[in-house]
């Protein structure tokens, strides 16, 4: 008995020990391994409820937008944003304005996760370079160094999910009356991969990491930049104690998703139509109808763009530009404001930018 009993006072005096340890290293700053993980699933599972949102938000909006990238020029179907709308609408129904955002979702929600959290680690890993080169410990990031950090975000997300977003292209172009029907996200990667092969699947990549490095770099340096300028200078009285409304901050995301959907758009109509290649039964939104039946053939990303511009005008870089740029500005700010909100009911400690 007194073995136990001394057995049973050594593991209590065993834990209270560890436990002020923990509570000493958390008043250092020092994240133990258990609290260190549960932040980093905190903070993917905002960046994922974030995607997930804003993109359902605006889906028929996106699916307009890459109708109208690439739909055949010489047999016109849709033709602007209301009418587009008017068409799906029609032809389609309810349904029909929501096609592909099941995909969508499966792909943006790891997206979002995956560009979130990667944002937060490079901007704290080139803000401690930062410091370490100028030598003072109170520096903060420039617009610059938090520009460098979303292109690294926007590539590692782009690229971890990009086949995805490959199908999902293709699963939002196909209408009732398309020859041949992908019957959802995994049949549709099975089919290219088992048709195309495995590089199929990475059709549009390059356009889309050279895009993707202004339009994610420009959206986080635009928000971050544009919500420190507003805490600092307290213009118009939108700021009080430091803290900016969710009215404020969805205006800097509209603001950020102006600037870097702009930038970026004729290298996101390029990847869509480069992925477009190799389908053999394409949708004739595609392809065109009867004698205007065309086979696209574009041999990489500047032929896309030379055969684009000469055959279509320079314009036609800018297709779609309209409903994209109504979709984008709700979405990223919905996405950012979405993020740090739940992000804020889990608890987690880290801000989007140190």
């Amino acid at each position: 008995m007194a073995s136990e009993d001394v057995k049973t006072s050594e593991s209590a005096v065993s834990t209270i020990v560890n436990l002020a340890e923990e509570a000493k290293l958390a008043r250092e700053g020092v994240k133990t391994p258990s609290y260190a993980i549960l932040s980093i699933c905190k903070s993917l599972v905002a960046g994922g409820v974030a995607g997930g949102v804003s993109r359902t938000a605006v889906a028929p909006l996106e699916r307009l937008k890459i109708l109208l990238q690439v739909q055949n020029p010489h047999s016109i179907k849709y033709n602007g944003t209301v009418q587009g709308l008017k068409y799906i609408w029609r032809t389609e129904g309810f349904r029909g304005l929501f096609k592909g955002n099941g995909t969508n979702c499966a792909r943006i929600v790891p997206n979002s996760a995956v560009k979130f959290f990667s944002y937060e680690q490079a901007s704290k890993g080139i803000l401690q370079l930062y410091q370490q080169h100028t030598g003072n410990e109170d520096a903060q990031l420039t617009p610059l160094l938090r520009l460098g950090a979303g292109a690294c975000a926007g590539i590692i997300a782009m690229s971890a999910t990009y086949p995805m977003d490959m199908v999902r292209g293709r699963l939002t172009v196909q209408t009732d009356k398309s020859p041949y029907q992908y019957r959802g996200m995994f049949h549709a990667l099975s089919t290219v991969l088992r048709e195309e092969g495995p590089r199929a699947l990475y059709k549009g990549w390059l356009p889309s990491v050279i895009g993707v490095i202004p339009y994610v770099g420009l959206n986080f340096a635009v928000y971050e930049s544009l919500k420190d300028w507003l805490i600092k200078a307290r213009p118009f009285g939108l700021v009080e104690d430091s803290e900016l409304s969710v009215t404020t901050r969805l205006a800097c995301g509209a603001v950020a998703g102006t600037v870097g959907q702009t930038v970026a758009y004729p290298l996101d109509v390029i990847r869509r139509r480069m992925q477009m290649v190799g389908w053999k039964e394409a949708s004739s939104v595609v392809t065109g109808d009867g004698k205007s039946k065309a086979t696209i053939e574009y041999n990489g990303m500047i032929d896309a763009f030379r055969k684009t511009v000469r055959h279509e005008g320079f314009g036609a870089l800018y297709k779609g530009l309209v409903p994209n740029s109504v979709k984008v500005v709700p979405s990223i700010a919905i996405a950012f404001v979405t993020y740090e909100v739940v992000k804020d009911v889990l608890g987690v400690e880290i801000r989007i930018s140190d």
